[in-house]
């Protein structure tokens, strides 16, 4: 059985006591939660006691001294949380599907009581992938291209949006803010790196490229004049397409698609989840997305077993 059918056989349905031990129990296999807990009194083992709380099972400890009891969740990515493990299972899950986390809908399917528990959730994950993903940059840099991969490059536009042009802009973002896209593609293997940048000019575009893009490999864009003649200066191997007359280019046979196609995927995914309110949160969302291609979707267990890794990093147990 794959690791998305055991979740779903134990976040599917009402939650009872025996049903939440089984959790408890698999969570301590996955060292998301600890299996063994010492008593900082005594130094022995402590044990877990069924109560009445939400968790529904604590760590105690009796041994000839006042009663220590301590949260079955302690050093856990979930220990300041109020929500229960349950819940917490039924939104990680949605988010590693990669399902429309709307806010409405999680809260009609009572895995939160109030937008505010959803949005400290929605940071918790957050964090996690972007550790996750400063771990792989200081580990090979976050390189494309290659030999069997080309790069294809474009920018775009994420400016906040008012609802119905009514209203006010917020303070940082009076002016346009650009996101630079380099995505890297090898038969079905779609790689991004998204970087958020002031101004879409030569200065500040051609040194992404040439940290993220690796010598000698082959770039795809558009005819933009910030990187026209200079990428060929550097090693690359620069083929161009021009779109006020085709989308394709006859010649070469290149075209931007992969990358304008991403862009309305990107979009509608931070939009729904108002991800371009701020810079910083823009930041964060864009992290995520280049974990959930860099690291999510190459895992065998898909992005579900990958997101539990990175939580092991982040709370080890």
């Amino acid at each position: 059985m794959s690791l998305e059918r055991k979740l779903r056989a134990r976040i599917e349905g009402k939650q009872t006591k025996r049903k939440t031990l089984k959790l408890i129990k698999w969570l301590q296999r996955k060292h998301l939660l600890k299996e063994k807990l010492r008593c900082p009194l005594c130094f022995h083992k402590m044990k877990m006691f069924s109560v009445t709380k939400k968790d529904q099972y604590i760590w105690c400890c009796k041994r000839g001294h006042k009663r220590v009891s301590k949260t079955i969740r302690a050093g856990s990515l979930f220990e300041k949380s109020k929500s229960s493990l349950l819940n917490w299972m039924k939104y990680i899950y949605r988010f590693s599907q990669g399902l429309r986390l709307r806010q409405i809908d999680m809260i009609s399917d009572d895995i939160a009581g109030s937008s505010t528990t959803l949005s400290k959730m929605a940071r918790c994950i957050r964090r996690v992938c972007i550790c996750a993903m400063e771990r792989q940059r200081r580990k090979n840099r976050q390189c494309l291209g290659g030999r069997k991969e080309f790069v294809v490059i474009d920018e775009s536009c994420f400016r906040h949006q008012r609802k119905y042009a009514r209203g006010r802009f917020g303070n940082t973002w009076r002016r346009k803010k650009w996101v630079f896209g380099m995505m890297g593609v090898k038969d079905k293997r779609r790689r991004v790196v998204l970087k958020l940048v002031e101004k879409r000019s030569r200065r500040h575009l051609v040194p992404l490229i040439r940290q993220h893009v690796k010598a000698g490999s082959s770039i795809i864009s558009d005819e933009w004049r910030a990187y026209r003649v200079v990428l060929r200066n550097f090693g690359y191997k620069h083929y161009t397409t021009n779109h006020s007359r085709w989308f394709v280019d006859p010649r070469s046979g290149s075209h931007t698609q992969h990358i304008e196609r991403a862009w309305g995927i990107i979009k509608g995914h931070i939009r729904r989840l108002r991800g371009n309110r701020t810079e910083a949160l823009l930041k964060e969302h864009l992290m995520v997305l280049e974990w959930s291609s860099w690291l999510g979707s190459r895992n065998p267990d898909g992005p579900l077993g990958r997101l539990f890794k990175d939580i092991q990093k982040a709370f080890p147990v």
